[in-house]
């Protein structure tokens, strides 16, 4: 396997991890809910879909979440939960998101220099990065279910048949640049392999030649 190719691929599959956490951030799919009933002419005017920044309700309602103003003065204990999970999430998602940025600069720089001990850092940064998406985006499964059950002991149970509630495109595109950022970390810990084995064959033929 040529060093080369490896090192390219790593670069690949970091920006696409990137790119791809910066789509699932700035979009509003994270979690759906569809009302289908039956008689309500306007029932898509009833269902909702959110992100980490915003809800929108129906197609013209947009309210922006209050992680970090809102009043808790007036909340439940169950509602501060919710809204210190929240506060979790969209700090560690962005922050692995620059950490990323950070990493692939370090990964260029490691592969360029051809350094076992650099290419072996930035495996392991990568690896810390993946570490904040995963918990992230758990963090908010969890949000997201409390939440559901909390609703669901607030309203009664004949209201929710026609409501169905499901994790939208924007946390599957988290998970793939989850995977990513995972791969990237391997391929680099390779190349590191590939270069401590590159050096150990150059010594080998530099000691041959002088025998």
């Amino acid at each position: 396997m040529r060093y080369g190719a490896v090192v390219l691929a790593a670069g690949l599959t970091g920006l696409l991890s990137f790119s791809l956490l910066t789509v699932a951030i700035g979009t509003d799919y994270w979690y759906v809910i569809d009302v289908n009933s039956p008689n309500h002419t306007g029932a898509d005017e009833l269902g909702s879909h959110s992100g980490l920044w915003r809800i929108h309700e129906g197609s013209n309602r947009t309210s922006v979440i209050p992680f970090f103003t809102a009043n808790t003065s007036s909340l439940s204990q169950t509602e501060r939960h919710l809204l210190g999970l929240h506060g979790v999430v969209v700090i560690l998602l962005p922050l692995s998101l620059v950490l990323l940025v950070m990493g692939w600069i370090f990964g260029l720089v490691s592969s360029l220099a051809c350094s076992r001990m650099l290419l072996a850092a930035s495996a392991s940064y990568f690896l810390l990065c993946s570490v904040f998406t995963l918990t992230g985006v758990s963090v908010y499964i969890k949000y997201s279910n409390l939440a559901m059950e909390e609703f669901q002991r607030m309203v009664l149970p004949e209201s929710l048949v026609y409501v169905h509630v499901s994790f939208g495109w924007s946390l599957a595109v988290a998970w793939l640049s989850y995977g990513l950022e995972v791969l990237t970390g391997l391929l680099l810990m390779l190349a590191a392999r590939l270069t401590q084995v590159k050096g150990s064959y150059d010594s080998g033929v530099a000691i041959a030649m002088l025998q």
